[in-house]
């Protein structure tokens, strides 16, 4: 180094990627300019002040509109698109999908299993009534078959939660069932007394390109007509799996949502220029998925400006409240995340990868067992999978005291044939499939990995300064704490939560230095509940259920002991078959993987003892808001509030009772998050946080890190 020039301390900033010597700052007492000294002098200001000289002309044509009316609300998900004006009491859902023409031959959907099997041909060896001391409540496992062992601890959860509310457990139900299914032959039902006769496309018009939404899957064999179905969202990113590049996902993004602008809002594309957009984007989101969208809207699109909100403060926004424990259970993913007085907090943010997709699976896998009498059924087709959902829907439940050997019945509508009309009788498969969401040994959580790959190449950083909470936050962390090795140096004064030294390192920009604090803290600071939830959610061995309480603890250790998501990660720490994208700061697992095999209870409290101390960890827990398509099930509020008492009690210092906050009247709990963002977008405030076109092109990302500081 030249003489004259003091050492200069380690670069934190965006140039330690380079070689160049970066100066140090001016001494300010040398320094005479006013140069970027005031708010005025900001690109933000400049903005401001040209807007307010055009402000009269913008607003002069629009005394009469209603308010929100050129303010569209994106909510896009892995199943459904929302989409539709602030003004608008809800939004347009479709199918977010399409269908696009493909030179033969068309490549087939790929199906990927996410619920184990039993194996071909294995008889199920569960017994309910076959215990010797005539226990109706015991179970009997007499198979070799793993399925069976993991159906065996589920079961077991159900039979200890019915007999502490003093159900009788019906003998032999499955047997039952399994006859009467095998027997049923389907009712014919003409085309005239079907209400619900489904128009099938079955010679497309020669100009029909592109299909979109409910006509994409209405095509009665897309193979045939030499269609191409795609859903460009899986869970909380882009469908990598499906598709060869990304910029072929964006482009059916772009088509999908102008064409429900122009179908059903009658938006053409010369008029996008005078409409605002407010984007809804997951709480714990990959930047590069938000850049492309953020992207596909101002610069392909040409909309006027845009606002990007996270789902779980605008599910707060549309439920009235300023502080919650958000729980979104979406049709692939669950996300969690704790809102505190209008602040997500970072590192209470985890993703589960369950939802209701894994559901309806097992409702599938299940009713198979008790010979489902619709044989021909096939999930990778679209109308099969419809059967599911309605099943769905209107078979599963939470609630025990709803478990019968009831008889049920469901319609089969295919293109080309006659519909058909089911009869089924089914007894605790209702309850057992959503109960997957609280048992998660039966999801394949390897193998819905396959395929996926992340958009930018894991070597390639974002930005130029990493922030350690978008790879791993403090609640992911403490779910993974068990399965991470042991710190070489422990503090011994570490009695604090590890959430303020997280934060205080991950404002210096050092991802290294922040992890090597945060780990320790964590695996130190938090001991009590460390051991009781990493017993419940690994190292459950014990295979008896405690006497000592009453069913809370029951039902809690019965749910969490097989949650034990971590039970075929146990080894996995030393394996490099598993897809390890997000091994960031050298922790030796994929932490985000991990984490995201815990049981819903389970992960809710972790997220909630993130938030900070055992005052945060009481506020939450008693407003958890649960939305999504699975918050519909009967008896959900109920079995969350049960499991998660029974954690807390003995964990948090004067708990009281967990709540379960339900949805405001009359808002399905599906659409919340987007009428939130619709009250955002008519609000006078929202005009202080919009980024226009020529932002984004200045500044890119930090532009919107500038206007939405969770960025």
């Amino acid at each position: 180094m030249p003489r004259g020039i003091p050492n200069a301390k380690k670069d934190d900033s965006g140039m330690r990627y380079t070689s160049m010597h970066v100066p140090l700052a001016p001494n300010p007492k040398h320094v005479g300019t006013s140069y970027l000294k005031s708010e005025t002098q900001t690109i933000w200001s400049r903005n401001a002040a040209r807007k307010k000289e055009l402000v009269a002309e913008e607003t002069a044509p629009s005394t009469e509109q209603r308010r929100g009316s050129h303010v569209i609300v994106i909510h896009p998900g892995s199943r459904f698109l929302r989409i539709g004006k602030a003004s608008d009491v809800t939004p347009v859902s479709i199918p977010n999908v399409i269908a696009r023409k493909h030179k033969p031959p068309v490549p087939v959907p790929t199906y990927v299993e996410g619920i184990s099997r039993p194996r071909k041909g294995q008889v199920p060896q569960l017994s309910a009534s076959a215990s010797p001391d005539g226990d109706e409540y015991a179970v009997d496992i007499t198979s070799d078959d793993p399925f069976d062992a993991k159906m065996g601890s589920i079961i077991v959860s159900l039979r200890e939660r019915m007999r502490f509310y003093k159900l009788r457990v019906t003998c032999n139900a499955a047997r039952v069932a399994s006859t009467f299914n095998e027997q049923f032959k389907p009712e014919i039902i003409p085309e005239v007394n079907d209400p619900f006769l489904v128009d099938w496309i079955e010679d497309p018009p020669e100009d029909s390109e592109v299909l979109v939404g409910e006509r994409a899957l209405r095509l009665s064999d897309p193979q045939l007509l030499n269609y191409s179905v795609k859903w460009p969202i899986h869970g909380k990113n882009f469908n990598t799996r499906d598709y060869p590049s990304h910029q072929m996902i964006l482009d059916d993004i772009e088509t999908i949502i102008s064409t429900v602008l122009s179908e059903r809002l009658n938006v053409k594309r010369p008029d996008y220029k005078d409409y605002s957009v407010v984007l809804v984007i997951p709480d714990f989101h990959d930047r590069a998925y938000v850049r492309e969208l953020v992207n596909v809207l101002l610069v392909s699109l040409s909309f006027k400006q845009i606002c990007v909100q996270q789902e779980s403060l605008a599910a707060t926004y549309g439920a009235g409240i300023s502080s919650a424990c958000v729980v979104d259970i979406g049709a692939v993913n669950s996300s969690i995340a704790c809102v505190d007085e209008g602040l997500v907090i970072p590192d209470s943010r985890i993703t589960l990868n369950m939802g209701g997709d894994d559901i309806t699976e097992f409702l599938y896998v299940l009713l198979e067992r008790i010979s489902f009498p619709y044989r021909d059924i096939n999930l990778a087709r679209w109308y099969d999978w419809a059967v599911m959902e309605d099943l769905k829907a209107r078979l599963c439940t939470l609630a025990e005291g709803d478990v019968a050997l009831n008889l049920y019945d469901f319609v089969v509508r295919k293109p080309g044939k006659p519909t058909e009309k089911y009869g089924l009788r089914a007894y605790d498969e209702i309850i057992l499939a959503p109960m997957c969401i609280f048992e998660p040994r039966v999801i394949e959580f390897d193998r819905k990995h396959i395929g996926l790959r992340s958009i930018p190449h894991p070597d390639v950083t974002e930005e130029i300064i990493e922030h350690p909470v978008d790879h791993v936050t403090q609640a992911m962390i403490i779910s993974t704490q068990h399965l991470l090795p042991p710190p070489s140096i422990v503090p011994t004064d570490v009695r604090h939560s590890p959430i303020p030294v997280g934060q205080s390192q991950g404002e210096n920009g050092g991802k290294q230095e922040q992890q090597e604090v945060s780990l320790p803290s964590t695996a130190h600071a938090t001991p009590p509940p460390a051991a009781e939830s990493s017993a419940q959610s690994t190292e459950g061995t014990s295979g008896g259920v405690p006497t000592e309480a009453p069913m809370e603890v029951i039902d809690v250790e019965g749910d969490v002991k097989p949650s034990p998501a971590p039970v075929p990660p146990q080894p996995q720490p030393s394996q490099s078959s598993v897809p390890t994208t997000s091994n960031y700061g050298g922790l030796g697992i994929d932490v985000c993987f991990e984490a995201s095999k815990l049981p819903l209870d389970v992960a809710i409290f972790n997220s909630a003892r993130a938030s900070g101390g055992d005052d945060k960890i009481r506020k939450h827990l008693q407003a958890v808001l649960v939305i999504g398509g699975s918050a519909l099930i009967p008896g959900m509020a109920h079995a969350l509030e049960s499991r998660l008492q029974a954690i807390a009690t003995p964990l948090v210092p004067s708990m009281d009772k967990v709540q379960i906050i339900p949805p405001p009247k009359e808002v399905d709990p599906r659409v919340l998050a987007w009428k939130g963002a619709a009250v955002l977008g008519k609000m006078d405030s929202v005009a202080d946080i919009w980024l226009t076109p020529t932002d984004w092109d200045v500044l890119g990302m930090r532009g919107l890190r500038e206007r939405c500081f969770y960025l």
